[in-house]
């Protein structure tokens, strides 16, 4: 049972308006967004961070966005952020077996080495104590440039507050990302959980 119950979509019209954003994203607009409906100014906020987070600026492309915060989301346990980023990778061109073996991304062949180590920044920069080093700094400028980076910790920042709104809320998981976690994710372990 949520925490905060989602309003309407109709409640706030300048939300809805944004909202479309999520329609090409997801194929729905998120129940984490219409709990923050409570307070309409927060969800505006959210939704244009997460517009400028989720544009291309440089190579970092619409699919490894979404699979940095597949990781990033993994790392905090959220399960209801993991199928929302599982899902809108899938729906941004990631390639079926990197969706299907997201789980060992830092052996699997579909994986590039620049690939690698964003997902790898996502991992250390998403636990604590944050474990992102001299060691991994080197390795991501290997690969990527200033610009690129930031790009890479939007998203992992983004999640970041995600993760903790919606396993706080106990947001309840749509049916179309439940079906994206189950196909992508399922066999390793991923249900649910309190997201019902």
């Amino acid at each position: 049972m949520p925490l905060v119950t989602p309003l309407n979509p109709e409640h706030d019209l300048e939300t809805k308006s944004l909202a479309d954003f999520f329609n090409e994203t997801l194929g729905f607009c998120p129940n984490s967004v219409l709990t923050m409906q409570h307070r309409p100014a927060i969800s505006k906020a959210f939704i244009n961070l997460n517009k400028a987070v989720m544009a291309n600026e440089g190579r970092v492309s619409s699919a490894l966005k979404r699979m940095i915060a597949w990781v990033s989301s993994n790392a905090t346990g959220c399960r209801y952020c993991q199928a929302h980023a599982i899902r809108a990778a899938e729906r941004y061109g990631a390639e079926e077996e990197q969706l299907n073996n997201i789980w060992s991304y830092k052996t699997h062949p579909s994986f590039s080495e620049s690939e690698r180590v964003a997902l790898d920044f996502s991992l250390a920069a998403s636990v604590i104590p944050n474990a992102v080093d001299d060691a991994l700094k080197k390795r991501l400028y290997t690969h990527w440039d200033e610009g690129e980076i930031v790009e890479m910790l939007g998203v992992i920042s983004l999640f970041g507050y995600l993760n903790r709104w919606n396993d706080s809320m106990g947001t309840k998981i749509e049916d179309g990302a439940v079906e994206s976690g189950m196909m992508y994710l399922g066999k390793n372990g991923w249900n649910k959980g309190k997201h019902l």
